[in-house]
């Protein structure tokens, strides 16, 4: 006789809330946020919005909002200048998973993270360092110039003092 063990399937993900794509269209196209957190709700099974910040919150306020030991999705709307002192702005995408969240929440969220960014299109996906201390703007600006070679060679943006580091 044979045992036969029944697995939940993962692989497909959480769903993505109607209330994710309103609040992330607000942030794309009207600009009424400057970033969004999303965090996976196990009792809905979906993804749900946790925190919107205002179009004048800053990068550190962003940082503060991400908590330092449960993993989230969150999207931010970056702002910066060119070596032609043009203001531009790119909307990127973070999978957050600090080292100390616990090991459920890291495979959840992981195996939810392509379903997410197929609801919602039209971001940089930017991996950032596991704790807030290393996520600077700088990182982020390495990054955009990494993810983007066309991006870079059009838009230099100002110095960066940093090495790029973008894994």
């Amino acid at each position: 006789m044979a045992l036969h063990r029944t697995y939940s399937s993962a692989s497909s993900g959480m769903g993505v809330g109607g209330e994710c794509r309103e609040t992330f269209l607000e942030l794309q196209r009207k600009k009424t946020h400057r970033y969004v957190v999303f965090k996976i709700d196990e009792k809905k099974k979906e993804v749900v919005v946790e925190k919107t910040g205002g179009a004048a919150e800053s990068y550190e306020d962003f940082l503060a909002s991400l908590p330092e030991n449960d993993c989230r999705y969150a999207i931010y709307d970056f702002d910066f200048v060119t070596e032609e002192n043009c203001q531009k702005s790119k909307i990127f995408f973070i999978a957050w998973s600090p080292a100390v969240s616990r090991i459920r929440a890291k495979m959840l969220y992981a195996t939810s993270k392509d379903r997410f960014r197929r609801e919602l299109d039209g971001f940089l996906c930017i991996p950032l360092r596991n704790n807030v201390s290393g996520c600077t703007q700088i990182h982020i600006k390495n990054c955009l110039l990494v993810k983007c070679n066309w991006y870079a060679s059009q838009y230099q943006i100002r110095r960066i003092n940093e090495p790029i580091w973008c894994g």
